[in-house]
């Protein structure tokens, strides 16, 4: 077979050898081409995008649609019949086009402003500082922990809350939910038990905030007048789910990277005013968002010389569009140094992440303050021990079992 001759993809390959690179089957394929043929698992016949221009200008593209009922899953997944056919609930704007996505996005930028993340940052330092304690007295009598655990996703996991409003005593559940919402073989009937305990826990929330608002997210909505309690429920979980599942394993899966590459963790250690450029190179090199995001033409539509059809799936491969060599030179090493702008980690276009800011803050502060307090942490196990999270929609690591000097 030519290399050039057209091939096509059974599906979205998640198998990795390396856990720190996209699948290799992925890389061949952008090797070959930016687009190419997919079959999906449904047995649609759709498209997906390794290159990084053409990822961008798929994602910039309003031709192409995130409305739910028109997606085709990349994987093979259960999605409940009721959810397939029902309409997107009111505030779900992640499934909306244009205009509705617009009316919802202009609300929610006003309450993640430069101002008010930059305001956080002292809490956010607070309560790193106050788990990094806890792990070291906790672990006085077994010299290790699970920076998982202890570190990685209660610190997203508190700020979310903070920023929501959300009581001590309802984290721990939302915390439970929102792992079985993301694990890619949590059954359907499961998936929409814990989506419904996420929308009961922000129902009373949101009550909470009408009689009683405060300094936070959901009552800044509220303030504003025009949205319903059905849809300030379905804006808070979607909120709570991104907010601290993506950071988490953005954290985890950072620090277990930089202890394999120990002269870019000494460049840190050394060097922490390279922390925010050193946070945009390991969103890039590790592309926590493997699977997808994918689109649907709601008409004919060119897409780097390739005739799109109405009503065809495209589906990015973020991790290897993140590795293009034609946007970014020795692309398969990671260089906390390097300029990484163009990266796809938080997407692009309309619906860019609207929590990146806070994100950057707290990964910033994350890996800075982590191996200020503990320069000698290392991990307790060999590496091709630590368990991925191929299984789950956010890759990451389940555990990272580390170790330090006392």
């Amino acid at each position: 077979m030519e290399p050039n001759a057209p091939t096509t993809l059974d599906g979205l390959p998640l198998a990795r050898r390396c856990p720190l690179d996209p699948p290799e089957e992925l890389t061949r394929e952008r090797e070959r081409r930016p687009i190419s043929p997919m079959t999906y698992p449904d047995g649609h016949q759709g498209w997906l995008v390794t290159g990084n221009a053409a990822a961008r200008a798929l994602l910039a593209d309003q031709r192409f649609s995130v409305r739910a009922e028109l997606q085709h899953a990349p994987i093979p997944i259960e999605v409940p019949a009721s959810m397939r056919e029902r309409s997107v609930p009111p505030g779900l704007f992640t499934r909306m086009d244009d205009p509705e996505h617009a009316r919802y996005r202009r609300q929610l930028t006003g309450q993640f402003t430069v101002r008010r993340i930059k305001a956080m940052e002292p809490m956010i330092e607070r309560i790193a500082d106050d788990l990094l304690d806890a792990m070291e007295r906790d672990t006085l009598d077994r010299n290790f922990a699970d920076l998982v655990a202890d570190f990685a996703l209660p610190l997203p996991s508190l700020v979310i809350c903070e920023l929501l409003g959300v009581a001590d005593a309802d984290r721990a559940g939302f915390n439970d939910d929102s792992k079985l919402l993301l694990a890619l073989n949590t059954p359907s009937e499961r998936r929409m038990q814990a989506w419904g305990s996420l929308s009961g826990l922000l129902a009373r929330l949101v009550r909470d905030k009408r009689e009683t608002p405060r300094d936070d997210l959901l009552s800044g909505l509220i303030a504003e007048g025009d949205l319903t309690d059905e849809e300030l429920v379905t804006i808070g979980t979607v909120l709570l789910v991104a907010g601290h599942e993506t950071t988490a394993n953005q954290i985890g899966l950072g620090v277990y990277a930089l202890l394999q590459n120990p002269e870019q963790l000494a460049r840190l250690k050394a060097d922490e005013s390279i922390a925010a450029q050193a946070v945009e190179e390991m969103l890039r090199y590790l592309s926590i968002i493997h699977i997808g995001p994918t689109r649907t033409a709601t008409e004919d539509v060119e897409l780097a010389g390739q005739l799109i059809r109405k009503g065809q799936s495209v589906t990015v491969s973020v991790p290897v569009a993140n590795r293009d060599p034609q946007r970014f030179g020795d692309a398969e090493r990671m260089d906390l140094t390097r300029s990484a702008t163009g990266h796809l980690a938080f997407g692009h276009g309309v619906h860019q992440c609207l929590g990146q800011q806070l994100a950057r803050s707290e990964l910033r502060i994350a890996f800075t303050t982590l191996f200020r307090r503990f320069p000698s942490l290392r991990l307790a196990v060999p590496a091709d021990e630590v368990p991925m999270r191929s299984d789950m929609g956010i890759y990451g690591v389940h555990e990272l079992p580390v170790t330090w000097d006392r």
